[in-house]
């Protein structure tokens, strides 16, 4: 055989993940190793590109579950998965190629001489060192904008609900990055895309007590907050995905009544 097969503890070395990853990757059905005549695992180009998906989707916060389910559909495509990670990560290097421009910048001001103002090295500071949003500041502008439609008494009866912050955050992150996936093939009417919508609904429910009035006043919050200069840039979700979503839940056929 010509092409480089690779033992458990190569392909992990590779990989940058361990033996222990592999074995469990492999119960959860994500990969199948092939076997030579001695019974040992080996790692081919087709089980390394498999194991690039199951990394890839694993980095978007996805449960080995969820992963399973996704790569035994038409989400398979390890194109599909490129065309995913493209995304995400020409997003980050507009973020760093900002942020080393800037540098740059501050360090031409102090070779001419200049010094740097408080709010320029503040400036600085938050464009270049920060990854994400501090959780106060987007709730703050979270809550500005949420004050625009929901009333007091609207708010006080939503508060009554309770869950737990991790679990629904979890599962919105693995909701999100599903779509993404969904949105690369413009999936709008398969099985998979409709069970998403399916629990994507699912969790907009559990929020807005599947009360009509309350739904209408979230969307509203939403398309506010995705054109809004302070909030857009901090949210999990951009106006794209928005929309391809409506597209996905508009092909739901409603449940009958009796």
């Amino acid at each position: 055989m010509s092409e480089i097969h690779l033992s458990p503890t190569e392909a992990a070395a590779k990989l940058g993940i361990t033996t222990k990853a592999l074995k469990l990757y492999e119960r959860h059905g994500l990969v199948s190793p092939l076997r030579a005549a001695n019974g040992y695992r080996a790692y081919g180009p087709a089980e390394m590109a498999r194991l690039h998906q199951v990394l890839a989707l694993k980095r978007l916060g996805l449960p080995l579950a969820k992963i399973a389910g996704l790569l035994r559909s038409s989400l398979a495509s390890l194109d599909t998965i490129l065309a995913l990670q493209e995304d995400l990560l020409g997003r980050e290097a507009d973020r760093l190629s900002h942020a080393l421009s800037l540098v740059r910048a501050a360090r031409a001001r102090l070779a001419a001489g200049d010094r740097l103002s408080v709010d320029d090295l503040a400036n600085l500071t938050t464009e270049t060192t920060m990854t994400k949003p501090k959780p106060d500041d987007l709730k703050a502008t979270m809550d500005r904008i949420i004050d625009r439609h929901f009333t007091a008494e609207d708010r006080a009866e939503l508060a009554k609900i309770t869950f737990d912050q991790d679990a629904v955050t979890q599962a919105w992150t693995a909701l999100i990055a599903e779509a993404k996936a969904l949105m690369t093939q413009n999936d709008t009417t398969s099985s998979v895309a409709l069970d998403l919508a399916r629990r994507w609904q699912a969790q907009i429910g559990a929020f807005t007590l599947n009360k009509p009035d309350i739904e209408t006043k979230l969307k509203a919050v939403w398309a506010d907050a995705l054109v809004d200069p302070e909030a857009a840039p901090t949210l999990p979700i951009n106006a794209e995905l928005m929309a391809f979503m409506v597209r996905v839940t508009a092909n739901l056929k409603p449940v009958k009544t009796a």
